[in-house]
């Protein structure tokens, strides 16, 4: 596939009342939030996405430093609930989502980092999965048979989905993840819990993780025998809570001028859901798609050929992507066009010398400490701001980090010399046992597994 937009089809919103989303492959019945959170995939193995971009309340961004982070994730959510969920349950499930904080914290004069990992699994992955697993949940609160959501991970999403998801009434959880390719943190985080949480540790790579997801969502065997969906962030339920990010950044915006945001990104979740934020209208003056070694979407923004590869390993292990899922929702959010995709967002590719290096020399000139996927969108903030037309108007942004840095100990000690504290969270998981069944890393071996399960 090189040519990945359509010209011939043209985005148009929807004027019904309740929300409504359709696959982007647009061969399946347009469906409630609650279906398309339930099934995760559209029947014609697409993604889906909003019939209709909802705009926010006059007044809201002018007044948002007056709101509460409740208020505010609130306001931004209800219109995609559709009505499927009552406003006192919705209230609920926000206000235990997001019930930690989202400081904006100052690195240089031009550049501040939102820190995204003072949730339960020390990521930003966190609001995503608390977000989705109360939903469902809810949802599955009259079921007589379980849900079982499947997830592969290339590092974070797992822990935060076992610990969102762990003792749900009603449904099951599995996570793939690529044996020898995550932290040793993260790792502990999604293997020691137990429960409703299954863990499969797959001998190969994220890619192949996720291959074995997708064609367990096209398989009739297993979808007659089991209700599947995902909590990868293809599932809306996981993508469009993320956007909240954004706008608590906004509210702790000191600048006149809209801030300029690098966004460390994989499988491209977490960055579609700021552009789906700015389309709602929240201020943004760019975008930047802060990449690794896997650089598919740096390769299509200069060539407008999109050609997928094998992913690569790198110190930034949770960007180890090589097809990334959400990259077709960010093209429906402009249009189709590539010339305002274009125009809106830039990437990079920062390789893991560079990365490293620029963990130590945040460190010792500003005493921050940075994660290896916050230190590659720091390198791209800052490489833009100082090469861009933009970076002489006296621009400013923010990058956001993505995760704690004790995650990522063997690579952030090397960097700047000393030990890493582990944070009260994560402690106790120093002594726990690991718990993971080892699996191939293919799709007929997977639905052995769990047909038998």
């Amino acid at each position: 596939m090189n040519h990945i937009f359509n010209n011939n089809f043209q985005y148009s919103p929807s004027s019904d009342g309740g929300m409504k989303y359709y696959s982007l492959n647009h061969n399946a019945p347009r469906v409630s939030f609650a279906e398309a959170a339930l099934r995760g995939q559209a029947p014609d193995k697409g993604l889906y996405f909003p019939r209709r971009i909802p705009k926010l309340p006059k007044g809201f961004i002018e007044n948002i430093k007056s709101y509460s982070k409740e208020e505010i994730g609130f306001t931004v959510m209800k219109p995609y609930i559709g009505g499927t969920i009552t406003d006192s349950e919705l209230q609920r499930i926000v206000n235990e989502t997001i019930n930690f904080d989202f400081p904006l914290v100052k690195i240089t004069e031009d550049i501040s980092a939102l820190e995204l990992f003072h949730g339960p699994t020390l990521a930003f992955k966190d609001v995503g999965a608390r977000f989705m697993s109360r939903c469902l949940g809810y949802f599955n609160r009259h079921a007589y048979h379980k849900t079982t959501v499947l997830v592969a991970t290339s590092g974070d999403t797992g822990g935060a989905v076992a610990n969102g998801f762990l003792g749900v009434d009603g449904v099951d959880v599995i996570i793939l993840y690529p044996s020898g390719k995550v932290s040793k943190i993260q790792e502990l985080q999604l293997t020691t819990l137990g429960q409703n949480i299954t863990a499969l540790e797959v001998n190969g790579t994220f890619d192949d993780c996720q291959s074995i997801v997708k064609l367990a969502f096209m398989d009739n065997d297993l979808n007659q025998k089991i209700n599947l969906t995902s909590a990868n962030s293809i599932n809306v339920a996981r993508w469009l809570p993320q956007q909240l990010y954004y706008f608590f950044a906004y509210q702790q915006w000191q600048e006149k001028d809209a801030p300029i945001i690098s966004v460390p990104s994989g499988n491209f979740g977490n960055i579609c859901a700021g552009v789906l934020a700015y389309v709602s209208g929240l201020p943004v003056k760019h975008f930047i798609a802060a990449c690794n070694a896997n650089d598919v979407v740096t390769r299509y923004l200069e060539t407008e050929q999109y050609t997928p590869k094998p992913a690569v390993a790198t110190i930034s292990n949770a960007m180890d992507v090589g097809n990334p899922s959400n990259f077709v929702r960010i093209i429906e959010l402009f249009h189709q066009q590539f010339s305002a995709l274009k125009n809106k967002m830039s990437s990079i590719s920062v390789d893991d010398i560079t990365t490293a290096q620029t963990i130590k020399e945040v460190y010792q000139q500003y005493h921050y400490t940075l994660d290896p996927h916050g230190a590659v969108a720091y390198y791209a903030l800052d490489n833009y701001l100082q090469n861009s037309p933009s970076g002489a108007c006296g621009c400013k942004g923010f990058i956001l980090e993505t995760a704690h840095p004790v995650k990522f100990p063997d690579t952030v000690e090397d960097a700047i010399g000393r030990s890493l504290e582990f944070p009260e969270q994560v402690q106790h998981l120093l002594s726990a046992e690991k718990k993971s069944i080892l699996m191939p890393p293919h799709f007929n071996d997977f639905k052995e597994w769990l047909m038998n399960k």
